[in-house]
């Protein structure tokens, strides 16, 4: 089986990102919430993990990402922590973590960093989220920024629409783009839009952008880990490509084991302990639970 290249061992910073965008590397991405899938991805070689307000939708089973708490992605941020060694973190901050006030904004994003173990935060929005951008990088927290169709807002976009399909709205993308790299975000996501926006906007920055719906153009790419390895049945977007179809084959490995417990083939000596061994010479003849009560049972 072909196991790819051996990644580099290094870990993925802010700076390095920045010096792929520079080189012409392309930056993968995937979000993760656990320990388990954060070591895959990270012996995969995956450069950055997210751990993004998705949860909400993929793990939790919720119909958006709004009810997410800063709480809950702060625990999962922790899991995936515990499963990296080289990619870079990235919390995601959820939705009204950070709207109502610039200190509650950067009160939120700290915690990322330390109480979770992020290296840096991601916050959705463009003009309107530039300020709050610029004071979160000025304490020292790095920003991945995200613009384009921004999940937390559904409602007001009327949906998951692809956005900047016209020229005055790309034109408004394009400026929100603008704006955030100017407040100091280190990267950008750019979700559901052109392939040809995405691709005027990364010549545009000097930050790299991650795609997800974008087109082949970006510096990097992002998926969803639940959409990348086929665990999302019910649910394909137009722009995932599923490199396996976990759920299916999980299907199958439950079903089977569903089975053989029905018919006693699980467990089979091969999956039992043996049996208790004798004593060579039995204590006054008494039985092995005559001989524990003393030690566990009632004290007389």
């Amino acid at each position: 089986m072909d196991r790819g290249h051996a990644p580099d061992a290094r870990p993925v910073t802010v700076p390095r990102l920045r010096k792929m965008k520079r080189k012409g590397t392309r930056i993968t991405m995937v979000t993760a919430y656990d320990a388990t899938f954060a070591r895959m991805f990270d012996d995969a070689g995956v450069d950055v993990l997210l751990v993004g307000d998705s949860l909400g939708m993929v793990v939790q089973g919720l119909d958006s990402t709004l009810p997410v708490t800063v709480d809950e992605v702060i625990y999962h941020c922790r899991a995936v922590a515990r499963g990296t060694q080289r990619a870079h973190i990235v919390g995601d901050m959820p939705f009204l973590s950070w709207q109502l006030s610039t200190e509650q904004a950067l009160r939120n994003a700290g915690r990322f960093l330390s109480e979770g173990g992020a290296q840096a935060v991601k916050l959705e929005g463009g003009v309107d989220a530039a300020p709050t951008i610029e004071r979160i990088v000025q304490a020292g927290i790095p920003v991945m920024a995200h613009v384009g169709l921004t999940p937390q807002s559904v409602h007001a976009m009327g949906g998951f629409r692809v956005q900047g399909k016209t020229e005055e709205t790309a034109a408004r993308v394009l400026a929100d783009a603008k704006a955030v790299a100017r407040a100091g975000a280190y990267s950008l996501v750019l979700e559901g839009i052109p392939s040809d926006l995405a691709q005027q906007i990364t010549q545009a920055v000097e930050i790299p952008t991650i795609g997800i719906g974008a087109g082949p153009h970006c510096d990097g790419q992002v998926l969803v880990c639940y959409d990348l390895l086929g665990l999302t049945p019910d649910l394909k977007p137009k722009f995932v490509k599923r490199y396996a179809e976990f759920f299916e084959e999980g299907l199958a490995a439950a079903r089977r084991y569903c089975d053989e417990v029905r018919n006693g083939v699980f467990p089979s000596e091969e999956y039992s302990f043996g049996n208790v061994k004798k004593d060579e010479a039995p204590a006054s003849g008494l039985s092995l639970v005559q001989r524990v009560r003393p030690v566990y049972g009632p004290k007389g």
